[in-house]
């Protein structure tokens, strides 16, 4: 069955919260996925899969953190164990990582792969596109976050990527393909050429203008949002453009949230 999740911590019961640091269970809401002890989780799953000699550098590198939230901890967590599997040629840790049911633990694996600076930006995302497509909102969140920066350094390669994956019939896709590109994005690192020119990026926004989901919908008007701030011109005639070409409910939404702060 289906579970609410709580609003606030100290109302996640006892036994929930003892599942979710178990990894027995997935996080239904942010609530739960900020409750989340990820040193416990971390613990719980080493011991149960025979890696328990992982836990001490892991630790180490949490320890050494300036800021502790739950995303630099995440971060940590998930790079520790990329470079540790690598030195054990550990592939079967990654198997388990990418399949396992803790939303939290399938997010350690996504670094395992945006943050692998052996693979080039094409596989990177050929191989985080499942973690794209996850069911679960914090998967698809931290896989593009892990990837931003590779974006950003083969910008033109990606939104060509990108720009395929603006048609694909997941709108979980779909939906990487903006928010991944987003000029400004949220608690990452801008993206100052799509700032500039977010021509650029063209490609994959035109893909999506009248799209039937609402949670690419508001991607899309975000990322529009983002340039309006310092390329204004540029969105206003789009959206212009837009209306006039597709007299649709979806992209009259778009426009409206895209033109948000222009209109304020």
């Amino acid at each position: 069955m289906k579970r609410k999740g709580a609003r606030s911590t100290k109302d996640i019961p006892t036994t929930i919260l003892e599942q979710l640091n178990n990894g027995e269970i997935e996080t239904v809401n942010l609530v739960e996925w900020l409750a989340v002890d990820q040193q416990l989780l971390l613990k719980n799953l080493l011991k149960q899969h025979n890696r328990s000699n992982y836990l001490k550098p892991i630790l180490s590198r949490i320890n050494q953190l300036k800021k502790q939230t739950v995303n630099t901890i995440n971060e940590a967590i998930g790079l520790e164990i990329f470079e540790l599997t690598n030195a054990h040629n550990d592939k079967e840790f990654l198997n388990i990582l990418s399949q396992h049911k803790a939303d939290l633990i399938r997010c350690w694996a996504t670094y395992t792969i945006g943050k692998n600076e052996q693979l080039n930006i094409t596989d990177t995302l050929i191989q985080l596109q499942p973690f794209a497509a996850d069911h679960h909102f914090g998967v698809r969140e931290i896989s593009w976050m892990v990837t931003r920066e590779k974006i950003i350094h083969n910008l033109e390669e990606s939104i060509k990527i990108l720009t395929d994956w603006a048609t694909n019939e997941d709108e979980n896709i779909r939906r990487f393909a903006t928010e991944s590109t987003r000029p400004r994005g949220v608690w990452c690192e801008h993206i100052e050429e799509l700032k500039q020119q977010p021509v650029f990026a063209l490609p994959i926004l035109e893909s999506l203008k009248s799209d039937t989901s609402k949670y690419v919908q508001d991607s899309v008007g975000n990322w529009l949002n983002d340039a309006s701030k310092t390329q204004p011109e540029f969105v206003k005639n789009l959206c212009l453009r837009w209306e006039n070409e597709s007299n649709t409910k979806e992209t009259k939404y778009i426009i409206k949230k895209a033109l948000r702060t222009l209109n304020k």
